[in-house]
């Protein structure tokens, strides 16, 4: 019977482990990497599109983390309105985007680097 219980535990316990994100490591030169999109109306209605189509199911119509599908996920996918996100270099964000990390998918390969710029000048408005 004890082998039983440690057993169990240890499966939660390994089950636990697996569900844990890996960190967000961004490369420095992504840390500083200049954003090449100048931020504008036009970039910013880009960006809207893209968002929505591609960002919005999980990470909400305003960034809050309250997409359709967030309450699916096994870990929280942000709100963009807060400081932590907002402090963030652009090219953090950007590098996040193209890379993906965990339950979010990466999308070097299925946008363009200026349709990712242009998602990432419009996640600045969510600031508050």
């Amino acid at each position: 019977m004890k082998l039983l219980m440690v057993s169990a535990v240890l499966l939660v316990f390994s089950v636990t482990i697996v569900a844990q994100p890996k960190p967000w490591v961004v490369p420095a030169e992504y840390k500083t990497k200049k954003n090449p999109v100048a931020k504008s109306d036009a970039s910013n209605k880009a960006g809207m599109a893209l968002y929505t189509k591609n960002c919005a199911s999980c990470h909400g119509k305003t960034g809050l983390g309250d997409g359709v599908k967030a309450r699916a996920l096994k870990t929280f996918p942000g709100d963009f309105s807060k400081a932590d996100f907002q402090n963030q270099s652009d090219g953090e964000h950007f590098f996040k985007t193209r890379a993906g990390n965990g339950e979010m998918p990466k999308y070097e390969g299925k946008l363009s680097d200026d349709d990712i710029w242009n998602i990432v000048n419009f996640m600045r408005t969510f600031k508050k």
